[in-house]
């Protein structure tokens, strides 16, 4: 995928991984730093995955490079990426199935009040994380749909994490930062403290609707399951694993503060701003293939431009889990 092609190339597929057994040690359910891993940390402290694996436990992957690694391993083994990332891997030929997508959308344009809509941005400065992955991609989508230019028109300012471009717009070096939640609100708490006076400027979801058409609902991200892990667990095991995830968005939805509890650590952040971000994340655990027609609607426009993104064609019948 444009320029981690060769390092993906590089590391083995695992396509011939010896079956997980629970001998081999406790289940580890890794997600990003941002809002659907609340959900599986939730999951766990509830116990709703003891019968998958009663020592499970959850840790955040830092960056997309990490995560690739952790897949293309097989060091991990149920894993939320983004779903673009999940469909160009498994169309590279990892052993891998995308069990549902767990976010309607968590992308927030963080600035001044002074701008509402992508097009204010035009001379600005936007300060964006993860190069080539998929805030970007969405992002100069949004731009090109707009009738702006990235590079021109608007300029993008790249971090290698979210935390970096938050300090960017904290220390004024860009005018607003794409963030997902629970980024988006750390950002406006902190602006707080120094009288930034930032807020959401741009709901992505929203603005996506707006330019692009449909409902605004994104299927940023989801849970891949190796397909170790999948044969492990069989087809009720997965669908068992699927309803304690969606118990689980339930239960952090309807009790943000006593969610935030059980993930703010892993997630490096304070539990009050954890709460105050799951309103505007967007949990969700739809099994994957109830969304498929949104994800291949959502695949060939990601794909337009460049088809390598998602690893030159659409996913098959496999790829779908359930």
């Amino acid at each position: 995928m444009l320029n981690r092609r060769s390092f993906v190339a590089a590391l083995p597929l695992a396509l011939a991984a010896p079956r997980l057994a629970r001998a081999a040690g406790p289940l580890t359910l890794w997600g990003p730093p941002a809002a659907p891993s609340i959900v599986l940390a939730q999951a766990i402290a509830n116990g709703a995955l003891k019968e998958v694996d009663a020592s499970a436990a959850f840790r955040s992957w830092r960056t997309p490079d990490e995560m690739r690694a952790g897949l293309s391993s097989g060091a991990m083994q149920a894993v939320i990426v983004p779903s673009n990332v999940a469909a160009n891997l498994y169309n590279r030929g990892l052993a891998i199935q995308l069990l549902n997508i767990m976010t309607r959308g968590l992308l927030y344009i963080v600035s001044s009040d002074k701008y509402a809509r992508i097009t204010d941005f035009a001379g600005k400065t936007i300060a964006v994380p993860f190069r080539n992955d998929m805030p970007d991609l969405l992002l100069r989508r949004l731009v090109a749909k707009a009738g702006m230019k990235a590079g021109q028109d608007v300029r993008f300012e790249y971090s290698g994490t979210p935390p970096e471009a938050m300090q960017m717009l904290l220390a004024n070096r860009v005018d607003a930062a794409l963030l997902s939640e629970p980024g988006a609100t750390a950002a406006i708490l902190r602006g707080k403290i120094s009288m930034s006076g930032l807020v959401r400027a741009v709901d992505f979801q929203k603005e996506w609707a707006r330019i692009i058409g449909g409902s605004g609902f994104i299927p940023q991200a989801g849970l891949v399951v190796a397909r170790p892990f999948a044969d492990r667990l069989g087809p009720a095991g997965l669908a068992g694993f699927q309803k304690a995830l969606e118990s689980a968005v339930d239960y952090v939805v309807e009790h943000p503060y006593r969610a935030s509890v059980v993930s703010a650590t892993e997630l490096g952040l304070l539990s009050p701003v954890v709460a105050e971000a799951i309103p505007y994340s967007n949990l969700a655990a739809l099994p994957a293939s109830s969304v498929r027609p949104d994800l291949e609607r959502f695949f060939a426009m990601l794909a337009e431009d460049d088809p390598r993104i998602i690893g030159g064609k659409l996913p098959d019948d496999a790829f779908y889990a359930l």
